[in-house]
């Protein structure tokens, strides 16, 4: 269902700041593209795909950076990205496949070149999310097509990609589908778990494998749903114990239930408190395995306490979040870009 992730670029501008506090240090980049797709390797070596085929990289930890288009790429979304080091990385597009939008790339050279690893015209592929579980092991969704969603698997390295057959997916709800928002709608977790979040429908449900995608459950949670609303990301900090966050992408600011936790690995959910600042949450990440940092056009929060609490950073406006040792990464748009002064977090 597009409408859940195609924005109108009025929208977007309402609903992205390019403001940053102290605790947020805005980097210099020479891009205005829009940015939903963040993925931090090392504390050094960070990715970003954004609009416009948009790619920008660091190995410096910030120090310098570089922008760069995909060729033939410029009307390309890139809401997801994965990378495996400073040279091999994969980007996800967003889009209406039957305009040609539905398109995975896949560099080893660092983006000097960049080739098309999978692509589809198939009317309603709309890609949403890509994760791995380890530098073979891939999976990669879509919107649903004919009432399931169309999922995807790699066995090297994203090199090549292949179907998992439908009918060992539940059908969707009416309505039901992903958000394309911060390229964590689906994430994986251990050796082979891997979870998808959604909304669109009467409620949001948690779509759940452990065997590497081959065969799923869903999961139906107390969070409400409708075509703007319901959850948009993920982590899970072990086997057990995850988080998932969400709101509504119409009134960004609305103070409704947005977080739910499990601790038997994605069987339950149930409800935590609210974030603070309240509102649309898109990206949650963990730092040091004790603190989660939640993003979303309503600001930042953070939890020391794994979810059962909430207190503001500010209200800096990202989609996305990424974290690797000392690096703790968000991205927006309009070239919104950013790396969190941690001293804040070590105080406390």
């Amino acid at each position: 269902m597009t409408t859940l992730k195609y924005f109108t670029s009025s929208l977007l501008l309402i609903l992205v700041s390019i403001h940053t506090h102290a605790q947020w240090l805005k980097q210099n980049i020479n891009t205005d593209a829009s940015f939903r797709a963040v993925h931090a390797v090392s504390d050094k070596i960070v990715w970003m795909g954004g609009s416009k085929g948009t790619f920008i990289k660091t190995i410096d930890g910030g120090k310098t950076w570089e922008v760069k288009q995909v060729p033939e790429a410029e009307k390309l979304d890139f809401r997801d990205i994965h990378a495996f080091d400073a040279n091999k990385a994969i980007l996800m597009s967003a889009g209406e496949a039957e305009k040609g939008n539905a398109k995975i790339y896949r560099t080893e050279d660092g983006g000097k070149s960049w080739n098309i690893v999978y692509q589809t015209n198939e009317k309603g592929v709309f890609f949403d999310g890509i994760d791995f579980w380890d530098k073979q092991n891939g999976i990669a969704f879509s919107d649903p097509i004919n009432g399931h969603f169309f999922i995807i698997k790699t066995k090297d390295s994203g090199k090549t990609w292949t179907p998992i057959n439908p009918e060992n997916i539940p059908t969707n709800q009416e309505g039901e589908a992903a958000f394309a928002a911060s390229g964590t709608s689906l994430i994986v977790s251990g050796k082979s778990n891997v979870y998808i979040c959604t909304g669109g429908a009467k409620n949001s449900r948690i779509f759940r494998s452990t065997d590497q995608g081959n065969n799923w459950e869903v999961i139906n949670t107390t969070m409400s749903a409708s075509q703007a609303s319901g959850l948009f990301g993920m982590r899970f900090w072990d086997t057990n114990h995850g988080i998932a966050v969400g709101g509504d992408y119409l009134e960004v600011n609305k103070a409704i239930p947005n977080v739910l936790l499990t601790s038997d690995g994605g069987k339950t959910w149930v409800d935590a408190p609210q974030t603070n600042p309240a509102g649309l949450k898109e990206g949650v990440a963990i730092y040091k395995k004790k603190i989660l940092i939640a993003v979303g056009p309503s600001g930042t929060s953070y939890s020391k306490d794994f979810g059962k609490s909430w207190k503001a950073i500010d209200t800096s406006a990202f989609h996305a979040i990424s974290i690797m040792g000392n690096g703790i990464w968000a991205v927006g748009g309009r070239g919104n870009i950013a790396k969190l002064d941690t001293s804040l977090l070590e105080k406390e």
